[in-house]
């Protein structure tokens, strides 16, 4: 298991945790009370700062619960938080109900933190790529719904 440091920020919330075990998201609390509108977006503080290892970065996700019942997701995302940030982990929730607002209460729990592995690269310029079995089709190129017909030549 590897132990990633952090500072509880806001010491009388609970700390970043999975809910059951072999979950791959631990889930991040809201210090704060907010009513978000409709269509409305606010920057929503977690309490916590990481100090995650080269080599690693953290992915904040939608809890898929809030998703379902309330229309609440993360405008970025999954966003991003990388090694050498140190700063408190924030999370850009957006109310996507068309009609209903939404009330996130001090210490609810508003979305979920995957750490995973990540490589970094060195991008080397080329003449031409490999052949592959997909080659270069896109955005709906292996079917999958009967309303997708995208005309690849144009």
């Amino acid at each position: 298991m590897t132990r990633i440091p952090y500072i509880p920020l806001d010491p009388e919330l609970e700390a970043p945790s999975y809910a059951r075990p072999g979950d791959a998201g631990a889930d991040l609390r809201s210090t704060i009370t907010v009513e978000i509108q409709p269509g409305e977006r606010v920057l929503v503080p977690t309490g916590i700062a990481l100090a995650l290892p080269d080599g690693f970065a953290a992915f904040v996700h939608p809890r898929s619960g809030l998703a379902l019942r309330h229309g609440l997701s993360i405008v970025n995302t999954p966003g991003t938080i990388d090694a050498g940030y140190r700063g408190e982990i924030m999370v850009l929730l957006i109310n996507l109900d068309q009609t209903q607002a939404i009330t996130i209460e001090r210490g609810d729990r508003i979305a979920q933190m995957v750490i995973q592995r990540v490589e970094t690269v060195e991008f080397v310029p080329v003449e031409e790529l490999s052949d592959s079995a997909r080659g270069s089709g896109g955005y709906g190129s292996s079917g999958g719904h009967r309303s997708i017909n995208i005309d690849q030549k144009g």
